[in-house]
């Protein structure tokens, strides 16, 4: 009696400190993507809920009709080789569980690699968003942009991130508006993503890459369409333009604020799209890259010396 009372106490408790928890950020979506993955993790806490419901419900019934205290002091239970029907159940019904969250996985896989539901025939705006120890950049190539640890980004239209990294392995991911994706530093990677709502929402670096990983986030706002246009247009009048120097400076390691600039870092320091980029570790290809950079060392170091 003890024990079940400790039990009620410890369920009251969690049930009580659970109700003045803010609502999870992957539960609340802003965007097409974000809501598939939603109903996906819903579906999946019913399933798991009702199975433990039923499973707990038949272990209760089992303890109680056939406790020992209801059977005779010379009862022997009878010699059972096997049953048809329960093994039946017990291996068929996890098959389709199996079979049906594999179904489900497959085909929200597919919905959230291509271009949201509804936006397909609208034009995407590209943004490639890099990371380096500990910030985030973001490259407007179109717009002529860039700013660090935050991203403004337009309502009702297709956003379509090219993810890579200067650094360390990380992973892009703003909750409400979708699932996150890898950045790395010899391929790109595309997210496609978009904000249905108005708002202010969260983005981090999902994937630990040092010390300083606690602090690799960034703000996203999203807007109508004529506020994004506006802000462009502010940018363009207002912030610096952005070197190289100073690009190499923003990927010292360290934390920053939120920087805007005119120009991106795409035209001096390109992503690494191309022939060598991609997962080419070893491969003919990745080596000729390697004998070309030499060879373009060494000929630049020979003019140095004649000069």
């Amino acid at each position: 009696m003890k024990r079940f009372g400790a039990l009620l106490t410890l369920v009251f408790t969690i049930i009580t400190v659970l109700t003045g928890c803010e609502s999870l950020l992957v539960l609340d979506p802003k965007g097409p993507q974000a809501e598939v993955q939603a109903n996906d993790i819903k579906m999946s806490i019913y399933i798991m809920s009702f199975i433990v419901l039923v499973v707990f419900g038949l272990l209760a019934y089992m303890l109680i009709k056939y406790r020992a205290s209801k059977q005779g002091k010379d009862y022997e239970p009878p010699h059972i080789e096997g049953n048809i029907v329960v093994e039946a159940i017990c291996v068929g019904i996890p098959i389709l569980i199996v079979a049906f969250l594999s179904f489900m996985s497959v085909k929200s896989n597919y919905a959230v690699e291509s271009t949201p539901k509804g936006y397909e025939n609208k034009k995407p705006l590209v943004v490639y968003a890099t990371s380096s120890n500990w910030k985030w950049h973001f490259s407007y190539p179109e717009e002529n942009i860039e700013t660090v640890n935050y991203l403004y980004i337009p309502t009702n239209r297709p956003i379509e991130f090219k993810l890579y990294s200067h650094g360390p392995i990380t992973s892009f991911w703003i909750p409400q508006l979708g699932g996150q994706k890898y950045a790395m530093a010899d391929m790109v990677t595309t997210l496609h993503l978009a904000a249905d709502v108005p708002g202010e929402y969260m983005g981090r670096n999902a994937n630990f890459s040092g010390k300083g990983f606690a602090e690799n986030t960034f703000n996203v706002k999203a807007m109508p369409q004529d506020e994004f246009e506006d802000w462009v247009k502010e940018v363009k009048g207002t912030a610096k333009p952005l070197t190289e120097q100073k690009f190499n400076e923003l990927l010292e390691p360290g934390h920053l604020g939120q920087l805007t600039f005119t120009g991106t870092h795409l035209g001096f320091l390109p992503p690494p799209e191309g022939e060598n980029g991609g997962h080419n570790h070893g491969s003919h290809n990745a080596k000729m890259g390697t004998e070309k950079n030499e060879a373009s060392e060494s000929i630049l170091e020979s003019e140095h010396n004649h000069h």
